[in-house]
C-alpha cells in the first residue's frame, strides 16, 4: 500500500481523496476506462497545459477535458484507465503525455482527443526490479546496489500503487516521468519503451520527486525535503545540488534564465548560476506554491494552493500579485489567452480574467 509519509506528500495527494469512491466491489482503475460525466469540469482536476491553441486538463479517476475556445467550453476525452491523473505535458499541438496514480503513463497523438496506455505500475515494477537485478549482478559487492534492489522488490510486493507525479519531454521521443519514492523512468522512443533511472539519482532516502522541467539548457528535478537534482549529461545521472531549504519543493520553472524553485508555505528561491547558489525571494504568499506557467509576453506566473497568482518580469528577483476576477483553490495554471488564466483545482476548471494589482 502507498503510505503518506509527510505533510508535503499529503498536500500533493490529499485532494484526490476529496470525492469518495462509489460503494461496492473493488474495481482496479488500471482495468476500467474513465467514466464519461457531465460534471467532469466541476470535479477535481490536478493540472492543465496548452497543446497549441488547445487547453488540456487532467484529474481524478482518469478525467481529461479539452477546450478549443480558451476555456469557455470543455469536452471530455475518452481515457482507458480511471486512475487519478496528476500531470500533463505536450511537446507540440498534437503529442502529449499524462501521468498519475497506479504508475500510469498515457499518450495522446491527437491533441488530447484520445489516449493510450504506455506504462502502468505493474510493468513499471517489473522494469524496476529487472534493472536493479542487473545492477546487483554487475556490482555484487555494492551496498548501494543491495539497497536499491531491496527497495525495488518492496515496490513489487506492494503492487502498482505508486504514482507518477510529473512528466516532461524534450521532443517527441525523449522524455522522463518522475514520482513517489524516487520513481523515475526515461524513454528515447516516445514512450514505446521505458528504462528505469532509479539508480541514477542522488536520492539515497528515496524522497518523492514532484516535478521535472528544463531551465536555461539544464534539466532539474525538485521534490520532498528540499530535494533539488540536476541532470549531468556526461554522467547520465541526476546529481544533488545544495538545498536552499529543507521543506518540500512542488515545482521548478524558468524566469528569464533564472531557475525558480517553489514549494511549501509560499517559499520561492531563485538561482542565476544553474543551482549552485540560491536566494530566497519574497513571494507574498503564505500557502504552498503549486503551479507555474509563462505568458506569451515572457512573464512567469506562480500560483498557490489558495488560488492567488503572482507574476515576475525581472527573472524572479521580485513578484507582484495579479488581481483575478474569480479566485478558487488551485492545483494547476495555464495561459488561456486574451488576458485570461485557467486554474484547475478541487472545483474543476476556473477561467478568469487577470490584471496587475494596482
Amino acid at each position: 500500500m502507498f503510505v503518506l509519509r509527510s505533510t508535503a506528500t499529503a498536500l500533493m495527494f490529499g485532494l484526490s481523496m476529496l470525492s469518495p469512491m462509489p460503494a461496492g466491489a473493488f474495481v482496479d482503475g488500471l482495468d476500467t476506462p474513465a467514466v464519461m460525466s457531465p460534471l467532469v469540469t466541476k470535479s477535481l482536476l490536478q493540472a492543465v497545459t496548452r497543446a497549441g491553441a488547445r487547453l488540456v486538463a487532467v484529474g481524478q479517476r482518469g478525467h481529461v477535458v479539452v477546450s478549443d475556445d480558451g476555456g469557455t467550453t470543455w469536452k471530455q476525452s475518452r481515457v482507458p484507465v480511471s486512475s487519478d491523473l496528476c500531470a500533463v505535458y505536450f511537446v507540440d499541438e498534437r503529442s502529449g503525455w499524462a501521468v498519475g496514480h497506479d504508475g500510469v503513463v498515457l499518450h495522446s497523438s491527437d491533441a488530447g482527443e484520445t489516449w493510450s496506455l504506455q506504462l502502468d505500475g505493474r510493468k513499471a515494477n517489473e522494469l524496476l526490479v529487472a534493472a536493479m537485478q542487473r545492477k546487483v549482478a554487475a556490482e555484487p559487492a555494492s551496498d548501494e546496489a543491495k539497497k536499491l534492489i531491496a527497495e525495488a522488490q518492496r515496490d513489487l510486493e506492494q503492487g502498482p500503487d505508486k504514482p507518477f507525479l510529473d512528466v516532461w519531454f524534450a521532443d517527441a521521443n525523449n522524455g522522463f516521468v518522475v514520482g513517489a519514492y524516487n520513481l523515475i523512468f526515461r524513454t528515447v522512443d516516445g514512450g514505446k519503451t521505458w528504462e528505469s533511472w532509479f539508480d541514477r539519482t542522488d536520492n539515497p532516502k528515496f524522497f518523492n520527486l514532484y516535478a521535472i522541467r528544463p531551465v536555461a539548457g539544464s534539466v532539474f528535478i525538485v521534490g520532498e525535503s528540499g530535494t533539488v537534482l540536476k541532470l549531468d549529461r556526461e554522467k547520465q545521472r541526476f546529481v544533488a545540488l545544495a538545498a536552499p531549504y529543507k521543506g518540500s519543493f512542488f515545482g521548478v520553472a524558468e524566469a528569464q534564465g533564472a531557475v525558480v524553485a517553489f514549494g511549501l508555505r509560499g517559499n520561492v528561491f531563485r538561482s542565476d548560476d544553474g543551482g549552485a547558489q540560491w536566494t530566497k525571494v519574497d513571494s507574498g504568499l503564505a500557502a504552498a506554491v503549486v503551479a507555474a506557467t509563462r505568458l506569451s509576453s515572457g512573464t512567469t506566473l506562480l500560483a498557490d494552493a489558495g488560488g492567488r497568482v503572482i507574476a515576475t518580469d525581472d527573472g524572479a528577483r521580485s513578484f507582484h500579485p495579479l488581481s483575478l476576477k474569480q479566485s478558487t483553490p488551485a492545483t494547476g495554471l495555464a495561459d488561456a489567452g486574451s488576458g485570461r488564466l485557467v486554474l484547475t483545482g478541487p472545483r474543476g476548471v476556473n477561467v478568469t480574467e487577470m490584471a496587475v494589482h494596482p
